[in-house]
């Protein structure tokens, strides 16, 4: 398997949000459904696939099939959220060294995407820049 995408199922299956820093690089992008500006930096990027990761992985997220290129993975999710079936794309495409460079997300249904805005909001808080 491609590291990228091994360390991207661990990090899934472990819910280790921690390893996000070995495996984001300093420059990469990330694409919310949500925001409508790309949020660019290694830093925003794990604040928010550490939020997401909160949100997500409650126990019925699961992968359904993948797409796999030289440097890229598009991989189709589905998760239940407050009794929603919200299915979704991870995009991810990933450096020479393996890190991750661009992270986008498509999701559907509408409310599926309202849920998680205002699950992942809530949570959040005021006072974060994720979801403001």
């Amino acid at each position: 398997m491609i590291p990228t995408l091994k360390a991207w199922h661990d990090l899934v299956r472990n819910k280790d949000a921690s390893a996000l820093n070995d495996l984001i690089a300093e420059d990469a992008v990330f694409y919310s459904p949500v925001m409508h500006t790309p949020q660019v930096g290694k830093k925003l990027v794990i604040g928010y696939l550490t939020a997401a990761a909160q949100v997500f992985l409650n126990g019925s997220f699961h992968y359904l099939r993948e797409l796999i290129g030289t440097n890229e993975a598009m991989l189709e999710f589905k998760v239940v959220i407050d009794d929603i079936e919200v299915n979704g794309i991870d995009h991810i495409q990933w450096n020479d060294d393996n890190q991750i460079v661009s992270f986008k997300v498509w999701l559907r249904p509408l409310k599926g995407i309202q849920i998680i805005q205002q699950t992942m909001a809530a949570q959040a808080g005021s006072s974060s820049p994720v979801l403001d």
